[in-house]
């Protein structure tokens, strides 16, 4: 048999991929090396039984305001969303607790002098929101022919350092640091405050939900409907070489670039030797799960109502921390990313227990054990937080590639934010999607828009991939 197309990797990106293909008439074959599907999307008894943990994906705030998974059936298939009363709390070391609420006023409220600005800043954002989202979750970052409107988005592109700037006391500039840092790069380089403004923006829109039972839902949502629409999923396959693909008119792979082009064979790779010109990947994560006793004893009740806290002091602090990382050393303080989703979902465990989800930035590669720094990070904020702890499950970013090959010296974001990903992709050529060599596609967070469980890379890819065999 000959297939329309083959999708290699089912994450979030290819699935998302194979259902536009499938849609479209397409006969679609998704290949995955593990055993499940899911890549970064998956949900696993990392601790104990009965304990189930995201392993990395957990808060989705542009996943649910995704301009494809909002059209697709997903409710039909399980998927349901779980909203916190607060999407994010970000205390700070003099006892302020910084909220992020699904109303502007409730956040405004909560930044003193900077509330004015704040919400005039949040409310033109939204106005402006259809151009942003065409934008940053478009096939690439803004348009020739509309320079006017990029203009408008200058904001977006500045460093988080210069926004930060705009605003007078520490709750402000600390609640959109801790966002930009999603990041992963220091505060003062370009389009950090995008990442800020956006999941802030997006925080008020679509709040920072979790998906009910895991994210693994999430791509079991979207891998049901891919097979009903008439789709094949083959999971435990590992592709070292395209060759070992059933014929097809196109190959789209959810791959790191590096990845992809170790597939390609002799003529392939020589095709594709421009890959890594102003692409590179950034810096890793030392990921950590714990199995609780009961919920985790936070000083501030605030705290308790939030999906996702920011730690690690203020923004000072946080972009301290940043530079350490892009330096290559990992900070005795550093920037930790929790979430507690197990307080709004009781479904991920047994009677009474809890789970939380914690991340925080080390160089690529780095073997360093950040598990007593981060656990004193939140000691600092619940006291007594190391008593509820009945199991702890940590990844070190040097071991990351062993999960997932695609997490290069562990970094989880697919590359660094620069201009080349955002607008032309890591290979040569007029499609960020394209790699030079006719009929393969790259789909993987590695093309534009970029990180994130929101599926418009293979959204924008199965676009391309279309016009190819459409063409003929």
């Amino acid at each position: 048999m000959v297939y329309d197309a083959v999708v290699v990797g089912a994450g979030p990106n290819g699935l998302t991929a194979a259902v536009v293909l499938a849609e479209a008439g397409c006969s679609t074959l998704v290949v995955e090396a593990s055993e499940s599907i899911g890549g970064g999307s998956r949900t696993a008894e990392l601790t104990l039984g009965g304990f189930r943990h995201d392993v990395c994906a957990t808060a989705h705030p542009l996943g649910r305001g995704s301009p494809v998974f909002r059209r697709l059936p997903l409710a039909k298939y399980g998927l349901r969303w779980v909203h916190p009363p607060t999407a994010l709390a970000h205390p700070l070391d003099d006892g302020e607790v910084v909220v992020l609420g699904r109303s502007v006023e409730e956040t405004s409220e909560g930044l003193g002098a900077d509330g004015v600005r704040y919400r005039r800043r949040i409310e033109g954002i939204d106005r402006a929101w259809p151009g942003i989202e065409d934008r940053f979750l478009g096939p690439a970052l803004g348009s020739a022919s509309d320079p006017l409107g990029m203009l408008k988005l200058a904001s977006f592109v500045r460093p988080a350092s210069w926004e930060m700037g705009r605003f007078k006391g520490p709750a402000a500039r600390s609640l959109l640091a801790g966002c930009a840092a999603h990041s992963m790069m220091p505060l003062g380089r370009l389009f950090t405050a995008g990442v800020g403004w956006l999941l802030l923006a997006a925080g008020h829109r679509y709040g920072w939900p979790f998906v009910a039972g895991g994210s693994q839902a999430l791509v079991d949502a979207l891998a049901s409907h891919f097979t009903d629409m008439g789709g094949e999923i083959e999971t435990g396959r590992r592709i070292t070489d395209l060759a070992q693909l059933p014929p097809s008119r196109v190959v789209l792979a959810d791959v790191a670039p590096g990845a992809l082009t170790g597939m390609f064979g002799e003529e392939g790779s020589a095709r594709t030797a421009g890959v890594g010109r102003g692409f590179r990947h950034g810096p890793g994560v030392f990921k950590l799960d714990w199995a609780l006793s009961r919920p985790v004893p936070w000083r501030d009740a605030r705290m308790a109502m939030a999906g996702v806290l920011h730690l690690g002091g203020d923004h000072r602090q946080i972009a301290s921390a940043e530079r350490m990382v892009w330096r290559g050393h990992a900070p005795d303080r550093p920037f930790v990313i929790a979430a507690q989703p197990s307080r709004f979902d009781p479904s991920r465990t047994p009677g009474g227990g809890q789970t939380l989800w914690a991340y925080t930035h080390v160089p690529s590669g780095s073997p360093v054990d950040m598990r007593e720094a981060v656990e004193a990070e939140i000691e600092r904020h619940a006291p007594g937080f190391s008593e509820t702890v009945l199991a702890c499950h940590t990844v070190a970013a040097s071991e990351w590639e062993s999960y997932n090959p695609n997490y290069v010296g562990g970094d989880i974001g697919g590359g660094v934010m620069g201009v080349r990903r955002l607008l032309r992709g890591p290979f040569r050529g007029r499609s960020p999607y394209g790699t030079g060599v006719d009929g393969i596609f790259l789909c993987s967070s590695s093309t534009p828009p970029g990180a994130g469980v929101h599926g418009m890379c293979g959204y924008h890819a199965a676009q391309a991939a279309l016009g190819r065999i459409k063409s003929g």
